[in-house]
């Protein structure tokens, strides 16, 4: 599924989250955070707010986007765990960011790999010898 938002001075925060009672496992992928029209040539911000493991709220700042130097950031499917908040900590925008949310269901998902394999299936490799002189 493809996630996209925007961030302005009226709308600063977008919240993603997923049911709790989903059973799924969910990955939010962020691609790309750029200036969009009508943007002033002035910092903006866009920070990621999650849980970190001791389940603390952390913001951490992923873009500092100026139209004139910097107006677009791929960010490379930069992975996150839902749920999350994307805000505009300084800035007026509008900012957009662009992504795509996975979701695999447990029962679909095969977690057991086969890391078992018998002696014929595995390749015997050479001996490693000593560098000639």
């Amino acid at each position: 599924l493809l996630l996209g938002c925007e961030l302005t001075a009226h709308t600063k925060s977008y919240t993603f989250q997923v049911d709790e009672e989903d059973d799924s496992d969910h990955i939010l992928a962020l691609s790309v955070v750029c200036l969009t029209d009508g943007a002033k040539d002035e910092c903006n911000v866009v920070e990621v707010v999650g849980r970190n493991h001791e389940n603390q709220e952390i913001a951490v700042p992923v873009a500092n986007l100026k139209l004139s130097c910097q107006p677009l950031l791929s960010l490379d499917n930069f992975k996150l765990q839902p749920p999350v908040t994307f805000r505009l900590a300084a800035g007026s925008g509008p900012v957009h960011l662009a992504g795509w949310h996975r979701i695999m269901h447990r029962e679909d998902a095969s977690f057991e790999e086969d890391d078992d394999l018998s002696e014929e299936d595995e390749e015997e490799l050479p001996p490693i010898m000593p560098a000639k002189k």
